[in-house]
């Protein structure tokens, strides 16, 4: 049996992936604000450091870790705290818990990209640049002048980032930890559920393509997060896995437009 760690694990992704890895009997334990092993609100320095104590005094070694936690960049939100959760929360996580990874010998990270960093024109890049510097203050002070819709998908392209930047250091791969990224599209899921009712945000996200023609759903996602966690994977490291029911591939036939960060 192995352990693995799992925030935002109390619905969507999250939940699914938790459910998918006790169905192959191991053990999980979930941080999430609720309806979790280990209670933590990961917006914040102090509790993401709390939520780092709470698993570490529940196990020595985490053979895998899915920071899945996030915010949706909906009207309304505020895009500071999106910065705060999706990106540093995600991070904190994972370097908070870099020891109990390093004890199991051969571990795995996956962190939530999304398909929205090539989907979505004119997102904030700058954004982006604050979080791959890891300067939270200057990150929040820039999302603040931001509408929340163009945060959520940087904040998402900075994890992706992070994952390639990261995962072939000395630090990660050097101790047996391969970092990865999924970016999935649409999925059933509530945080998609807020965007569709949204008066702003909604259409632009229902008009999003679909080569399967419907959205993904969370125990499809939970799969391939699986696969990149197993040993089956071995050979990934510091990628960036699609997983968008031809979302992308529709919108960019050959390649996505460059990022210019």
């Amino acid at each position: 049996m192995k352990t693995y760690v799992v925030s935002g694990g109390a619905s969507g992704i999250g939940a699914a992936t938790a459910a998918l890895l006790r169905t192959n009997g191991d053990r999980v334990i979930v941080v999430d604000q609720r309806d979790a092993d280990v209670v933590a609100d990961l917006s914040t320095a102090a509790g993401r450091a709390a939520a780092v104590a709470g698993v570490q005094q529940l196990t020595d070694v985490v053979h895998g870790l899915v920071p899945a936690a996030g915010i949706v960049g909906a009207t309304g939100i505020d895009a500071a705290k999106i910065v705060s959760v999706n990106f540093f929360g995600a991070v904190a996580l994972v370097r908070g818990l870099q020891p109990q990874l390093v004890a199991a010998n051969g571990s795995s990270v996956v962190l939530l990209a999304s398909n929205s960093i090539t989907g979505m024109p004119n997102w904030r890049e700058s954004v982006a640049h604050h979080c791959l510097t890891e300067d939270e203050d200057a990150a929040r002070a820039d999302a603040t002048d931001a509408d929340p819709l163009t945060v959520y998908p940087a904040t998402k392209a900075a994890l992706a980032w992070w994952a390639r930047r990261e995962g072939v250091t000395p630090e990660w791969i050097g101790q047996g930890i391969r970092l990865n990224a999924v970016a999935p599209g649409s999925i059933d899921s509530p945080m998609t559920e807020q965007l569709l009712a949204d008066p702003v945000v909604g259409p632009m996200v229902a008009s999003y393509p679909s080569a399967l023609g419907r959205m993904g759903r969370p125990d499809e996602i939970a799969s391939l997060i699986g696969f990149l966690l197993s040993d089956a994977s071995s050979l990934l490291v510091g990628s960036i896995v699609y997983a968008d029911g031809g979302t992308d591939a529709m919108l960019h036939p050959l390649a996505p437009e460059p990022w210019k960060l």
